[in-house]
């Protein structure tokens, strides 16, 4: 996987990010980057939160669901406390709530289930037909060609370095205010090597997760989430990890938007490995509000 020097620092960035400080029994210290954003990236939390909890869970019993809500915008010059509350632990499945705290204040929960691994029926949705992402547009291409004559909030946000690359099939959305049909495939991969480690592999999923989801379901308004009269931001977010991939290729993320209304928009995703098998499925409900 090619690296650069600054994607490898930010991928290091994201392992460090994740590795959080054990302040008590069930309490957790996590920190953010420092790159200049207002509020903590939503991805951010919901994998440090999932750290928090897979470090409550003993044996060999991974994340199979979670379940989170958004209720305060993050601050990314203090810490974030994780408080995990061991609610169950069963025969084959444990559950675990998570609740973040900054400012003595909740700003995000998050309920996960985790399961002994079992042998059972098996199937899966196929990976539709798209093409390779070694043929679509890279991120310095796209730079170089679009974002001279991009609004300063975009520049910014494609110029900064990540630990995720994106190569989405169209950019159509990005450069125009054309209604689109509401659906989106991005192909994305982390930009270093990735940890030998199911717990830290399903966090970085997680993390990678909230990523692009609510620009599909502004697609079809002719809009984007750099649109200065929008008030865009996550409320909810829900996950499935189906099988166990070491994300080492580029994966393929589907996504739809099947409703919009009452200020939030609705997308559900899929993400495959570039072999076609069906690794996680997301759902997520976001704000998106006209300005006054």
């Amino acid at each position: 996987m090619p690296q650069t020097s600054a994607s490898s620092a930010a991928m290091q960035q994201l392992l460090q990010t994740l590795d959080l400080e054990a302040l008590e029994v069930n309490l957790f210290r996590g920190t953010s980057p420092q790159v200049g954003w207002q509020r903590v990236f939503g991805g951010q939390v919901i994998a440090q939160a999932l750290v928090a909890a897979q470090r409550t869970v003993e044996g060999e019993r991974f994340v199979h669901s979670l379940h989170a809500y958004f209720m305060r915008p993050g601050d990314p010059s203090v810490p974030i406390i994780y408080q995990v509350e061991r609610t169950r632990d069963g025969a084959s499945f444990a559950t675990r709530r998570v609740l973040a705290i900054q400012h003595g204040k909740a700003i995000f929960s998050m309920s996960a289930s985790f399961q002994d691994d079992e042998e059972g029926l098996e199937h899966q949705v196929e990976l539709p037909g798209i093409a390779d992402p070694e043929s679509l547009m890279g991120e310095k291409e796209f730079r170089e060609l679009f974002l001279a004559q991009a609004p300063e909030n975009v520049r910014k946000y494609w110029g900064r370095e990540r630990p995720v690359e994106f190569r989405p099939t169209s950019l159509v959305h990005y450069l125009s205010r054309e209604k689109l049909k509401p659906e989106a495939n991005i192909w994305v991969r982390f930009t270093g090597a990735i940890p030998d480690d199911r717990r830290i592999q399903a966090a970085m999923l997680a993390y990678l997760s909230d990523m692009t989801l609510l620009d599909t379901s502004l697609y079809a308004h002719g809009m984007s989430i750099f649109d200065q009269n929008l008030q865009v931001a996550s409320i909810d977010h829900a996950m499935w990890f189906h099988r166990q991939d070491p994300m080492d290729d580029w994966m393929l993320y589907t996504q739809d938007s099947p409703s919009a209304s009452g200020g939030r928009g609705m997308t559900r995703g899929s993400l495959y490995s570039r072999s076609g098998k069906l690794i996680a499925s997301v759902a997520q409900e976001g704000l998106i509000r006209k300005k006054a």
